[in-house]
């Protein structure tokens, strides 16, 4: 903790789903750890369910909770009871700075609504592009609106340091920090590890696949619904024909996800459809995988730390750094590609040891003190 004499300087930290709780509660631990900072905590609860899981296993409690989210909410009505929500809480808080992480509609909002009131802004996870407004949709222009007036660059790796200079950021305002998830995955495999309790809900389908090579997945892109779901549930189905293989999928509770995989793939014997995990659970299932099929972006980051080879269900990602390591692959949604490249990493212990023990790029564990340091007084 600091010894510092001088007047605190109040964050206002804003997140709304369960991926920017993971990646903000490292930061909102050491915010609340060091004297320099009144450490204010919003959720706008974008996600419900998913991020109260996160909350409680973090021990944060927020200050403000919007619970914004309705049945069937269209992007600009949740946009608009984002801003105005936002903003009604920033009147009241009055913070010094805000901080937003990645790419959601709360982070954009979030970012907005301070800008707004001329309030500077930090931005987690800053400086991921992949060159596509529609892919991911909306993450990509969220990230650049963002990026077009934040006060603090938090970016994750040199490659996204590198995105921000040729938009024309100043570079004195963007930082190379690592990626705080990989903070809060040493934070949580060390919590299991003293509580094997909090991630024993596995055990079940542990044993029921013990001696098969898992297979993790989580699919849950828009840009993925309608026909790029029902091409991954094909290939998952012609994967899982294999009897030295298990797949354990934890479900997303999107409708347009549900509704594929649950007429697709429920009642295999390899396959285990399992209600989304809280991130202990989630942590467990990284750990005992053989290799990761995802098309989430934070999968990409967390994986490699845990020597997991990722395979990536998606034409572009903003996070090449992972690629360009050999930790992660795009295989896109073509189900005979999907199927070619478990296979080869399932048969070919070369090519899977060419990806397993590749250098994680995306941070040592300590990027949440740094991007504290940063928002301090001078």
């Amino acid at each position: 903790m600091s010894t510092h004499s001088g007047p605190q300087r109040t964050i206002l930290t804003i997140f709304g789903t369960r991926p920017e709780a993971i990646k903000l509660f490292p930061l909102v631990h050491a915010l609340d750890a060091d004297d320099r900072f009144d450490s204010r905590v919003l959720v706008t609860g974008q996600h419900r369910g998913m991020l109260d899981q996160v909350l409680e296993i973090a021990g944060i409690t927020p200050h403000d909770d919007l619970d914004v989210m309705q049945p069937d909410q269209t992007l600009d009505a949740l946009t608009a009871r984002l801003l105005t929500g936002i903003g009604e809480v920033m009147n009241r808080v009055q913070p010094d700075y805000v901080v937003v992480q990645g790419d959601t509609a709360t982070a954009m909002c979030g970012a907005l609504a301070a800008y707004y009131r001329k309030v500077p802004v930090c931005h987690v996870e800053a400086g991921l592009r992949s060159g596509d407004i529609y892919h991911p949709w909306p993450e990509e222009v969220n990230r650049k609106v963002i990026g077009s007036f934040a006060a603090l660059h938090c970016a994750p790796t040199e490659v996204s340091q590198n995105a921000l200079l040729r938009e024309n950021i100043d570079p004195s305002i963007v930082h190379v920090t690592g990626n705080t998830v990989i903070d809060a995955l040493h934070w949580i495999t060390a919590k299991v590890e003293a509580e094997p309790a909090l991630a024993s809900g596995l055990a079940d389908v542990e044993a029921r696949f013990a001696g098969k090579k898992i297979i993790g997945m989580t699919s849950h892109r828009r840009e993925n619904f309608g026909d790029g779901m029902r091409a991954i549930a094909d290939a998952v189905k012609r994967i899982a024909a294999r009897d030295d293989v298990a797949i354990i999928f934890p479900v997303h509770l999107n409708p347009n996800v549900r509704a594929v995989m649950n007429d697709e793939l429920a009642g295999m014997d390899n396959v285990a459809l399992l209600e989304p995990l809280d991130y202990p659970h989630f942590a467990r299932l990284l750990d005992i995988s053989h290799l990761m099929l995802t098309d989430s972006g934070g999968v990409q980051e967390e994986a490699p730390a845990l020597g997991k080879p990722v395979l990536v269900m998606r034409e572009t990602t903003e996070r090449p750094e992972g690629v360009d390591a050999g930790t992660a692959r795009l295989v896109g949604t073509d189900a005979d590609t999907i199927v070619t490249e478990v296979t080869r990493l399932l048969d070919d212990p070369a090519a899977y040891a060419a990806m397993a023990q590749a250098h994680n790029p995306f941070g040592d564990g300590h990027s949440a003190q740094r991007i504290a340091d940063l928002l301090a007084p001078n």
